[in-house]
């Protein structure tokens, strides 16, 4: 228990270290977050098919080799209903530029931005705690590297609209704090979910591993391609996989 309270922390601390960066270094090129980002993303791709998706076919048996087909859908497609209700990173980031907005209508708009942050951050979080249900703490670690790896640059983007927007440095501090608590709840939700029953543990780990790649696919590869770096950035993603694979081999 004690190690995945750590790790929930570590996982919701990781947007706040994200924030802090972004106070301290408030004019971050695109090409060094997109690289960071698409790091982040190799290491989740990797995490999420060999830490979750894999053991969640293992776990299942005969006809229920399904199920993990079925979690797959059900995560990709619950983050898909979120994104239609709030929108996440590549549709907000437009926030940054517009400094020309009324300061209402602005404000409105990051607080929109932050909320789907928040809201995303939630199934994150599940995932790092339903990697512990396998029972592999290396492997659950190693999820939780992944997600953390990718809060750090979200948080780092979180602190420029806010500030342009004119909220002050405390309460931009706060807001980045509360969006990394919804992360450690949904660290223990996916923890405690996968502890009741092991029954649900098969659907419960392909349903963190669908969000996962939804994740990657629809937002941070998208995000990390669409400034003109783009080779850099699939480089990027092929060094955090194949880092990954390696942790896997050695520590596994």
């Amino acid at each position: 228990m004690e190690i995945v309270l750590l790790t929930a922390l570590g996982v919701g601390g990781a947007t706040v270290i994200g924030a802090l960066i972004g106070f301290i270094f408030k004019n971050i090129s695109h090409k060094f977050s997109d690289i960071i980002l698409s790091f982040a993303a190799g290491v989740m791709l990797c995490a999420a098919v060999f830490g979750l998706i894999m053991p969640s076919v293992e776990f299942a048996e005969g006809i229920e080799v399904f199920v993990p087909i079925v979690g797959i859908f059900c995560g990709a497609y619950i983050l898909n209903l979120l994104d239609k209700a709030v929108p996440h990173l590549h549709r907000l980031s437009g926030v940054e530029i517009e400094s020309h907005s009324k300061s209402n209508e602005k404000l409105g708009k990051v607080i929109l931005f932050v909320m789907a942050i928040a809201i995303h951050n939630l199934p994150e979080g599940i995932a790092a705690g339903v990697g512990f249900g396998t029972g592999n703490t290396t492997e659950a670690l190693t999820i939780a590297l992944g997600i953390a790896l990718q809060n750090i640059p979200e948080g780092m983007v979180i602190i420029a609209p806010m500030l342009a927007a004119g909220m002050s440095k405390k309460r931009t501090l706060i807001i980045s704090v509360l969006t990394g608590v919804v992360e450690v709840v949904g660290t223990f939700l996916g923890y405690f979910a996968v502890s009741i029953s092991n029954a649900i543990l098969p659907f419960a780990l392909a349903f963190a591993g669908g969000t996962m790649l939804y994740v990657i696919s629809d937002e941070m590869i998208p995000e990390t391609h669409a400034h003109g770096g783009e080779r850099g950035a699939t480089y990027a993603l092929l060094v955090g996989f194949c880092l990954m694979l390696l942790m896997d081999f050695y520590l596994g």
